[in-house]
């Protein structure tokens, strides 16, 4: 398998996306459907057979009747046994599969599409803005998973990045029939429209649907809760005891789970919001409000909410930052201010990539395997094209990565 990243080229067919094609490269036994058909001919198989020793074994281009020539059975006969029907011979199967081997054959699979009313065509949906996907290395990752996936089958990847004028039209697209499944992938997305779609199209969430819907979608994610507890206990076990957060947008599901894991694990510990004190007066969700700003999963978003928690003048010695691009503006800040990391304060974060190696010192992260999740997304949604059981949910592991600033 290359592990070329496959090309980008633009859509014709709808005006407000960009097109990632993945290349077909191998069959995939688990989106193939068979074609039912009678069964074999046994006297026009065996009119067949006897023509067999006049057949040409190597023609210029492989066909379909030099194949059932080959082997010395009829073309239906042939036919059936590269569509995957019951209804042919052990020795029928034989026959044809060593003429297809001689003979390099490759079946036209633009007709056995057409029979199957597919397309050999999935999308992957992103609706966000068109700056921020670009920005943001956790998209690139899960795109290059699922397009080194869909590379060893025979789909094709299409990217749409859908902006909320192009919600619509993207919509359209996707009820056309133009792909036979779909992949949603967003940090804000409001769900419910595509959860009304996985109704009628096969449809894989790559975080858990923001609306809380009594329909069940198939998801493919981390861990949230268990990420910001690794990251938060981390910080707690290097002696912090008032562990202050920067949280992502909390419209976000991943980032009201970030802040539950924060927040879980510091009650658990008698740290009741970073206050330091099991018995001050107060609930825990008081304090933790105290000491708890909201971000946008950018870098700027991370410096000024790091701005914001300094401004209030409660001491901190941790901080958790709910992803790595927040944290390295948090760290410019500190840096700033003269607070030196870790000695001062300690900052742990999520998602292990440049943003998290770039800084000084790198950054103590968790990191999602995210490529991994983008595979795993797509195997999930040609399982579910060829009409097989998958699990409601599948979790991606997740790791502690140690590094300088924790």
């Amino acid at each position: 398998m290359t592990t070329d990243i496959p090309r980008i080229e633009r859509a014709a067919r709808v005006d407000p996306v960009v097109v990632a094609s993945a290349a077909s490269a191998s069959a995939s036994a688990s989106a193939s459907t068979t074609v039912a058909a009678p069964a074999s001919d046994p006297a026009s198989d065996a009119a067949a057979a006897s023509s067999a020793a006049s057949a040409p074994t190597a023609p210029a281009v492989a066909t379909l009747e030099a194949v059932a020539a080959l082997a010395g059975v009829s073309k239906s006969t042939a036919s059936r046994v590269i569509n995957g029907s019951p209804r042919v011979t052990e020795q029928a199967i034989t026959r044809v599969n060593a003429a297809i081997a001689q003979l390099h054959y490759v079946p036209n699979r633009a007709a056995r599409n057409l029979v199957r009313r597919r397309t050999q065509m999935i999308a992957m949906v992103i609706p966000e803005r068109t700056a921020a996907f670009f920005a943001d290395p956790y998209f690139a990752e899960v795109i290059q998973g699922a397009a080194m996936y869909a590379s060893t089958t025979d789909y094709t990847l299409t990217l749409l990045i859908e902006s909320e004028a192009d919600a619509e039209k993207t919509h359209r697209f996707l009820q056309s029939g133009s792909v036979d499944g779909a992949l949603l992938l967003s940090h804000h997305s409001s769900s419910a429209t595509y959860l009304d779609l996985s109704r009628s199209l096969p449809v894989v969430f790559g975080v858990r649907p923001v609306d809380d819907l009594e329909f069940e979608a198939h998801t493919v994610d981390v861990d949230n809760v268990a990420a910001a507890a690794i990251a938060t206990q981390h910080l707690i076990e290097s002696g912090r005891t008032r562990i202050a957060t920067i949280t992502g947008p909390l419209a976000a599901t991943a980032a009201r789970d970030r802040l539950a894991g924060w927040r879980s694990t510091l009650e658990a510990a008698g740290l009741a919001g970073g206050s330091g004190s099991a018995g001050t007066s107060g609930s825990a969700s008081e304090h933790a409000l105290e000491l708890v700003e909201e971000g946008d999963y950018t870098p700027a978003s991370g410096a000024a909410a790091a701005e914001r928690l300094l401004a209030r003048g409660v001491p901190f010695d941790g901080l958790f930052v709910a992803s790595a691009q927040m944290a390295s503006g948090a760290l410019s800040v500190l840096r700033e201010h003269g607070i030196s990391v870790p000695n001062d304060v300690a900052i742990s974060t999520i998602d292990n990539n440049s943003f998290s190696t770039d800084t000084k010192p790198q950054l103590t992260t968790v990191d999602l395997h995210t490529s991994e999740k983008g595979a795993e997304m797509v195997k999930a949604l040609l399982t579910l094209i060829a009409g097989e059981a998958v699990e409601r949910e599948t979790w991606i592991p997740i790791e502690l990565v140690e590094r300088g600033s924790a």
